[in-house]
């Protein structure tokens, strides 16, 4: 796990927006994207159409509607940054 994944994972033990997790963390759009999309890959994260219901177990997608999406990290996400 790198730095962004870890800094990126302490922001989402709960469900939280693309901006607010921009925003907590500073880190710009693109490079939040790609983590993200990282991150999903590796079973870190979830990713949410709102609040309330799971959108996508896979990238397709993303890139048209990242900046709308909802994030939660996983277990196995919890895992690997408590592990760190």
């Amino acid at each position: 796990m790198n730095e962004l994944e870890f800094e990126v994972l302490d922001q989402i033990y709960f469900v939280e927006s693309f901006a607010k997790i921009q925003q907590a963390t500073g880190i710009d759009e693109a490079t939040l994207k790609n983590t993200l999309k990282i991150m999903i890959e590796k079973g870190w994260v979830k990713c949410f159409l709102n609040q309330f219901s799971e959108v996508v177990s896979s990238t397709e997608g993303f890139e048209e509607n990242f900046r709308n999406y909802y994030y939660l990290a996983t277990k196995e996400g919890l895992l690997a940054h408590n592990s760190r």
